[in-house]
């Protein structure tokens, strides 16, 4: 799960990207407003944990300008300003979480997962399709009730796949939800995460949409 940082502490950012990396998250770190701006308008993201005491252009603006917008990606204000007017102002401006610092790590990510969860129609923590079912937070793969053992590249493969049953995605779009800034991507890197997973959960899971990109279904094929 790829998701933005705005956080201009460098300690503090330094901290947060290496904890939620290794609960399993993909991390690009801004620290600055426009930066964190610029990157929530590109949409590749799952979600946002953004601050709002940030240089160049405060988080509150970044906030109400990706929002006019139209731009619906979770976001999770983490800040340190704690005055019920401003977590009031935060939430209404389209928050959709909104947490004091300092925060749990554990907690956070918990958060991230919820947003992600919730801005996708999944009412619980386990992503369900066809006969397979993934827990975000377990790093757990379960066909059939049987444990499926996937890498971490192919865990969050399939894990965007389900997140968007019945959407075809293209390899654009898995792409960034697979890597993040400066990692070297093979031109075929996604048809061999995808020869994997159809290997290890049956060739029918996975459909090829000629010209388009990749669809799971929510139900598995008809016979």
């Amino acid at each position: 799960m790829r998701i933005l940082l705005a956080e201009d502490d460098t300690l503090l950012g330094d901290g947060l990207r290496a904890g939620l990396r290794q609960m399993g998250f993909l991390v690009d770190w801004v620290r600055d407003g426009e930066a964190a701006e610029a990157e929530l308008r590109t949409g590749v993201y799952a979600a946002a944990v953004l601050d709002l005491g940030l240089p160049l252009k405060d988080g509150m603006d970044v906030l109400l300008a990706v929002r006019r917008a139209g731009i619906k990606l979770p976001v999770l204000v983490l800040t340190a300003r704690d005055a019920l007017p401003e977590r009031i102002r935060g939430l209404d401006g389209g928050a959709d979480d909104y947490v004091i610092k300092p925060v749990d790590l554990q907690e956070l990510a918990a958060r991230l997962r919820a947003l992600v969860r919730r801005a996708h129609g999944e009412p619980q923590e386990s992503v369900v399709a066809q006969d397979i079912t993934l827990d975000p937070a377990a790093h757990s793969v379960h066909q059939g009730g049987v444990a499926v053992a996937l890498s971490p590249r192919e865990f969050d493969l399939l894990h965007a796949l389900m997140l968007n049953a019945g959407r075809v995605l293209s390899r654009e779009q898995l792409g960034q939800h697979l890597y993040s800034w400066g990692e070297e991507v093979d031109s075929n890197a996604i048809e061999v995460h995808i020869h994997h997973l159809r290997r290890k959960l049956g060739a029918a899971a996975i459909q090829t949409v000629r010209g388009l990109g990749y669809l799971m279904l929510r139900e598995g094929p008809a016979a």
